[in-house]
């Protein structure tokens, strides 16, 4: 016996797979990038204590007789060329800085200025060095992280924000790759339902006609009401062929449209719900739709509201003209009305209240305003055991 093979059940052990790696990735370039900042600035800091002692040797004249020590100290000196640096004397005086972009032609009062503020800034990340100068003497020696551990330090987190743009993209590898495969299979679906509703609409077809040619037998009005039956699946069953296509649109005039497709409904609902159609728009507006989608979206949200009613209430359409060429179409029911935590959550695939429905109708009719014809379709309002409106908005031309 052949096992089915689950491709979405494999799909999310693949979004955790990746997502665990990504995880490790990224912890460990954290770690291994703070334990190497880590010993950078213990490094660094060797580095301006053995810079201020050499200041310390060059002010102590004891030492200064030697012209070897002396070429020492001073080449400890010159090699600082990353470390930002300001030496404070004893007297609290600035008397040497590295490694800053100062305008020489500035006058010193204002260089000092600069200085001290850098000094502030400084002193916010580290504490200073304390160079020993003999005589009770003391200076200090302020300084900064080096461009290069300043970049070190942000690395990490510039590489974060990578490994989770990479995670992004993985899950929306991964959906869109379930998404597509969905579409694929109802698709087929659709096709194949398409198919084999064929061979019974052509056999149905064959009734209609035999009882047409028997009128004394057979009543005209009932011959003419399962005709419409007849024509409505075949309506249906060319929806399910154009599944998958790019549905094309044409001039309709939105009037007759609904007005036709409510003519129908009203016969097949419930006789206690009443149901009217109303239109402010002009008798001629011409408004470019699939006729046989746009249908569907009708059908698909009265029914909803039938359901609703439980088959008692009032179902009324509305079409106005709204600013800028805009059409609207309100579908308002007298049902039981839609919590404020369900008002998006009715459109989402699966989403339904019946104990026997596949939550597919209001979002097949989503996709089909939206998508399809370039317009909208959401809940205008809703009011709990009062009713719920939808509102339909097209672009006239």
């Amino acid at each position: 016996m052949l096992k089915s093979f689950d491709i979405y059940s494999q799909n999310n052990v693949l979004k955790i797979i990746v997502a665990l790696n990504l995880l490790l990735v990224g912890t460990g370039s954290l770690l291994y990038t703070n334990r190497l900042i880590t010993k950078l600035e213990d490094r660094e800091k060797q580095y301006v204590q053995l810079y201020a002692k050499s200041i310390a040797f060059l002010v102590d004249t004891s030492h200064t007789n030697s012209a070897d020590l002396n070429f020492v100290t001073s080449e400890i000196l010159e090699a600082n060329k990353t470390i930002p640096a300001i030496y404070v004397n004893h007297d609290g005086h600035i008397a040497q800085y590295r490694n800053f972009v100062i305008d020489k032609t500035l006058p010193a009062e204002q260089t000092q200025k600069i200085l001290r503020e850098k000094i502030v800034e400084m002193r916010k990340n580290h504490e200073p060095i304390l160079v020993e100068m003999g005589d009770g003497q003391r200076g200090l020696v302020y300084y900064n992280n080096s461009s290069l551990l300043r970049q070190l330090t942000y690395f990490p987190y510039a590489l974060l924000v990578i490994l989770t743009a990479l995670g992004v993209l993985a899950y929306l590898a991964f959906s869109s790759s379930r998404r597509a495969e969905q579409n694929r299979v109802w698709v087929g679906l659709a096709k194949e339902t398409a198919h084999q509703l064929g061979t019974p609409m052509s056999s149905l077809m064959a009734w209609v006609e035999y009882m047409r040619s028997d009128p004394d037998q057979f009543d005209t009005s009932i011959t003419d009401e399962i005709e419409k039956d007849v024509q409505r699946l075949e309506t249906i069953t060319a929806r399910f062929s154009s599944i998958g296509s790019v549905p094309t649109l044409k001039e309709e005039n939105l009037n007759d449209v609904v007005r036709q497709f409510t003519d129908y409904l009203s016969k097949r609902i419930s006789t206690k719900v009443k149901m009217s159609l109303t239109s402010q728009l002009p008798p001629n507006e011409m408004v470019r739709i699939n006729k046989l989608l746009f249908e569907w979206v009708i059908e698909n949200i009265c029914k909803n509201a039938v359901d609703a009613m439980k088959g008692t209430g009032e179902l009324r359409l509305n079409i106005t003209q709204l600013p800028h060429k805009g059409v609207a179409i309100d579908i308002t029911d007298t049902g039981k009305g839609i919590s404020k935590a369900n008002m998006q959550k009715v459109f989402s695939p699966g989403f339904s209240t019946k104990k026997r429905g596949w939550g597919l109708g209001l979002t097949l009719a989503k996709r089909i305003v939206e998508e399809y014809h370039s317009g909208k379709l959401f809940v205008k309002s809703s009011e709990i055991g009062k009713g719920t409106t939808f509102r339909i908005v097209l672009n006239a031309d």
